[in-house]
C-alpha cells in the first residue's frame, strides 16, 4: 500500500490550511487531530476528493507515512507540543522528522531537539508567518534544526512557501532554535510597525480631528509609494470597513484593549538578555499592556489633564507624520536586525541576514518595500552591525529627521501618547550619539555600590571615595 509523504497534527484553521497547501502542491499528507469529528469533517469538507488521508490515533498516523517519516506539529506552544512529541517518540524509528510549525519559544525547541537528538530522532523548529491565507496560499517558512532534518523537507517547505522574484521564501536558518528564534524577532518588529502605525493613526485622529475614513484616504496614498507593506494594507482596509449594526467605521466600535500571546515580550525579554536595546518593541510590548487597564486609564482621564492640542496645518502635520512612520520603520526593523546579528553570534546560530530580508519578502506579516533595500544593504557590507549606518539609510533618516521630530512632538504637545514612534526616534537619536548620558550612571553606581568606572583621559579601572551622606 502507497504511504503518504508528510503528516500533520493539529487540525485548526492554521494546521488544515497548510495541509491543504502541502497537497496542492503535489505532496500526499496524513492528518489527525485529537478530537475525530474535527478530523472526520476536515476529511468530508474541505479536504474532500484531495490526497489527504484522515487518521485516528497517533500510531495509525505514523503507520500511515513513507519512512523517513516526516511528522509536522501544528499545535498551541508549550505543553502541548511536548505531550504530542511523547506520544509520537514510541512508534517512530532513527531518522524520522518532527517539525514544530508553532509558535514555541527558541529555547524550549533547543530543549527539545537536545533530546531527540539522544533517541536519534530529528527535529525542526520552524516559524511560519502569513497568518490563515499565508498557510494556505503560501507563507514565510523559517526552518531551524538540523542541517540533514532540512534537506529531508526542503523541497515541500519551498513548494509550499509563498513565492517571490528571486525565489522561495523558505530558506534553512540555521541549527537548533535558529528558525523560531528569527520568528520570534520576526513577531517582535511585527508588534513595533502595528504599534507606530496605531499611533500615528491617533495623532491624525486626535490633533487634525480625521476620520477613520480620512485616514485611511490618506495613508491609501501613503501606501503605494516607499511605505508599501502588508501591515499597511490592512490598516487601510480596517479603516474602510463599515460596522453592520451602526454604520459606522468599524475601528470606532472596537474597544481598545489589545491582546498579545508572548513572542513579542519572548522579543523583549530576549533582548535584555543579550544586550541589545530594542526599544520600540518594549514599548510596543508595553502599550498593549497599558491598553489591557482600560477601567483605571477611563478613572485616570477624569483626573489627569492633559494639554489643549495645538493647532497645525493639515497638510504639513500629515506629511510630517508620515516621514516620521517611516523613519520609525526603519528604526523598528534596524532594532530587529540587530538583535538578529548580535543573538546570532551569542548563540552560533550564523543567521544569513541577506536572506532573511529575502525570505520576508512574501507570505509573511512584515512584508514590506523596504526589505529589497535592507537585503542590499547587508550584501553590500557583509559585517555591517546596523541598517542605520547603510549609505541609503544614512541619507533617508537625515533627510526626514525634522519632519520625524516635528510630527513626534506635536504628539507630545498634544497629549497623544506616542511610545513606539518617540521610542524610534529616541533609538536613533541613542545610536548616532557619540557621548551619552552614563558617565554620570557610572558616577552614581560607583558612589552607592563601588562598582569602579572607566576613564576617558587613561586606561584603567577606578573607584573614586565619595563623601558621605546624611542617612
Amino acid at each position: 500500500m502507497a504511504r503518504q509523504q508528510v503528516g500533520l497534527i493539529g487540525l485548526a484553521v492554521m494546521g488544515q490550511n497548510l495541509a491543504l497547501n502541502f497537497e496542492s502542491k503535489g505532496f500526499s499528507v496524513a492528518v489527525y487531530n485529537r478530537t475525530t469529528a474535527r478530523t472526520d469533517d476536515f476529511i468530508e469538507g474541505p479536504a474532500k476528493g484531495r490526497n489527504v488521508l484522515g487518521t485516528h490515533s497517533i500510531a495509525s498516523l505514523v503507520e500511515a507515512l513513507e519512512s523517513p517519516r516526516k511528522v509536522f506539529l501544528m499545535v498551541k506552544a508549550g505543553e502541548p507540543v511536548d505531550d504530542f512529541i511523547g506520544q509520537l517518540l514510541p512508534h517512530l524509528h532513527k531518522g524520522d522528522l518532527i517539525i514544530d510549525g508553532g509558535n514555541s519559544y527558541f529555547k524550549d525547541t533547543e530543549r527539545r531537539s537536545e533530546s531527540l537528538a539522544s533517541r536519534e530522532v530529528l527535529y525542526i523548529g520552524t516559524g511560519v508567518s502569513g497568518g490563515e491565507e499565508g498557510a494556505l496560499k503560501g507563507p514565510c517558512i523559517m526552518p531551524g534544526g538540523q542541517a540533514e532534518a532540512y534537506a529531508l523537507v526542503a523541497g515541500l517547505l519551498t513548494k509550499a512557501a509563498a513565492q517571490v522574484d528571486d525565489g522561495p521564501c523558505c530558506s534553512y536558518i540555521g541549527p537548533a532554535g535558529a528558525g523560531h528564534f528569527v520568528k520570534m524577532v520576526h513577531n517582535g518588529i511585527e508588534y513595533g510597525i502595528m504599534q507606530c502605525i496605531a499611533e500615528t493613526y491617533d495623532a491624525m485622529s486626535q490633533i487634525l480631528g480625521m476620520s477613520a475614513t480620512e485616514i485611511g484616504e490618506a495613508m491609501t496614498d501613503w501606501q503605494t509609494g516607499e511605505l508599501n507593506g502588508y501591515l499597511m494594507e490592512i490598516t487601510i482596509n480596517a479603516l474602510a470597513m463599515k460596522d453592520e449594526d451602526t454604520g459606522k467605521p468599524l475601528v470606532d466600535v472596537i474597544l481598545d484593549k489589545a491582546g498579545q500571546k508572548g513572542t513579542g515580550k519572548w522579543t523583549s525579554q530576549t533582548a535584555l538578555d543579550v544586550g541589545v536595546a530594542i526599544p520600540t518593541i518594549d514599548t510596543a510590548v508595553a502599550s498593549r499592556i497599558m491598553s489591557a487597564f482600560k477601567d483605571e486609564r477611563v478613572a485616570a482621564s477624569k483626573l489627569l489633564n492633559g494639554p489643549k492640542p495645538p493647532k497645525e496645518q493639515k497638510a504639513t502635520m500629515v506629511q510630517n507624520l508620515r516621514d516620521g512612520l517611516y523613519c520609525s520603520m526603519i528604526s523598528t526593523y534596524a532594532q530587529g536586525f540587530s538583535l538578529l546579528t548580535h543573538a546570532s553570534a551569542e548563540f552560533g546560530y550564523g543567521l544569513n541576514m541577506p536572506e532573511i530580508a529575502r525570505i520576508w519578502k512574501g507570505g509573511c506579516i512584515i512584508r514590506s518595500r523596504l526589505l529589497d533595500k535592507f537585503r542590499a544593504a547587508f550584501q553590500e557590507k557583509k559585517d555591517l552591525v546596523n541598517i542605520l549606518v547603510a549609505p541609503e539609510f544614512v541619507e533617508i533618516m537625515n533627510k526626514r529627521q525634522a519632519s520625524w521630530r516635528k510630527g513626534v512632538g506635536a504628539a507630545v504637545a498634544a497629549g497623544v501618547p506616542c511610545l513606539s514612534l518617540g521610542a524610534s526616534l529616541a533609538y536613533w537619536d541613542g545610536y548616532r550619539a557619540a557621548r551619552m548620558p552614563q558617565n554620570l550612571t557610572q558616577a552614581q553606581r560607583d558612589y552607592f555600590g563601588a562598582h569602579t568606572y572607566q576613564r576617558t583621559d587613561k586606561p584603567g579601572t577606578f573607584h573614586t571615595i565619595w563623601p558621605d551622606t546624611e542617612q
